[in-house]
């Protein structure tokens, strides 16, 4: 398989381009390798593929967001992410998808191939709120969404039983109506939008009677979504051909999962790693010895603690955070110790008696390179 092009480099535009540039540069790359114009050339078609799949992602700002972090990783779907969520785009899903960037070009507003234009559903958007158990193994989320549903009646035609749909006799089945004017140029042909069969190329007599000729009608249905290990606050996942569904037997649109992070009680996540504050008591920092140290997976680590433990250090357990997403990166984040003493706010008698003993011990002063240390440590927290 051939190694994916940056979608930057695809439309041939900078990473600071802006939307219009980005949307102009799709636009004339498009025009170049459309199919009516590369007719059976194949080398074409994929650009033309490539072209739309990179456009997809960076003409939306939160997938463009989500690209220029995580790359390749960014907006997913089950099967990995390719600029569609998983799903292998045809002709026709691009046509529906980004038609209106052609319109009026003699292409018959690109609405598909041939001129006849497909209905594609909206995409419905949920949120989902995890824990980081659930983001660090991975989860299966069921949903139940209402949702427009292809019509069980007439299967999504539209049409009564019995009836059949009939080429429309505008536009004599090809979906696009052929405009000619006078301008200073001399003869001008326009193509647009055949308004009797809105593009189908084909008209119902006998509408059905569920959906009133639709071919869609409300309804419900439970989805299982499964969210891959690894996702962050604010990521996209991606459920190609989940959510509405097209008119006439057309394109499902996709359901968009919105990923939303619930604050833990021991770890902070920082990227991949998570970061435990761990507090030690003065006799283990001043000795040494060994403390249990908590995991995602619920386990814990036996740690060993050197004696002269400063406050600020900090001990770096790696690959016990959590795995990247889709496998983009590698391996897994780190478990980030941070180490503070516990110094107690009250003493008994026998307690003070005791570390009065020491208090004018050069060796419980400390000396000006252990000062300097801690003190650099702190200063870093803040830079």
């Amino acid at each position: 398989m051939a190694q994916k092009r940056d979608y930057y480099e695809v439309l041939g535009v900078a990473k600071t381009a802006s939307e219009d540039e980005i949307k102009k540069a799709y636009r004339q790359i498009a025009i170049k390798y459309h199919p009516d114009r590369n007719p059976g050339d194949k080398q074409a078609e994929e650009k033309f593929k490539e072209a739309a799949e990179a456009y997809n992602v960076l003409h939306d700002p939160k997938k463009r967001q989500q690209y220029d972090q995580f790359g390749f990783a960014g907006p997913m779907g089950g099967g990995g992410f390719d600029g569609f969520g998983g799903a292998s785009m045809n002709m026709d899903d691009i046509f529906s998808m980004f038609g209106d960037i052609f319109g009026g070009h003699g292409f018959g507003g690109f609405s598909r191939r041939g001129g006849r234009q497909q209905h594609r559903g909206s995409d419905l958007r949920l949120k989902v709120r995890l824990t980081l158990e659930e983001i660090n193994q991975g989860v299966t989320k069921k949903f139940k969404v209402r949702k427009d549903m292809t019509c069980s009646h007439c299967h999504g035609t539209g049409a009564e039983s019995g009836s059949t749909r009939e080429t429309c006799p505008t536009c004599h089945g090809s979906g696009v109506i052929t405009h000619t004017t006078q301008s200073i140029f001399g003869m001008m042909q326009t193509q647009g939008v055949c308004p009797t069969c809105q593009g189908e190329g084909q008209v119902i007599k006998n509408k059905c009677k569920q959906c009133q000729g639709t071919g869609v009608v409300k309804g419900e249905e439970v989805v299982e979504i499964n969210i891959p290990a690894g996702v962050a606050e604010g990521m996209v996942v991606n459920v190609p051909g989940k959510g509405n569904a097209g008119q006439h037997g057309g394109i499902a649109g996709d359901i968009q999962v919105f990923i939303e992070e619930e604050e833990h009680s021991t770890f902070v996540r920082d990227g991949n790693d998570l970061i435990y504050n761990l507090l030690l008591d003065f006799p283990t920092a001043t000795l040494g010895g060994e403390v249990d140290i908590p995991t995602i997976e619920g386990k814990t680590l036996k740690v060993k603690i050197d004696s002269g433990t400063q406050p600020g250090k900090t001990m770096r357990l790696r690959s016990k955070g959590l795995p990247a997403v889709q496998g983009y990166g590698s391996g897994r984040g780190d478990l980030v110790v941070n180490i503070s003493v516990y110094v107690p706010k009250t003493l008994s008698r026998e307690e003070r008696k005791a570390i009065e003993q020491f208090k004018d011990s050069d060796n419980f002063k400390g000396d000006r390179q252990t000062k300097e240390s801690i003190f650099s440590r702190f200063k870093n927290y803040f830079s």
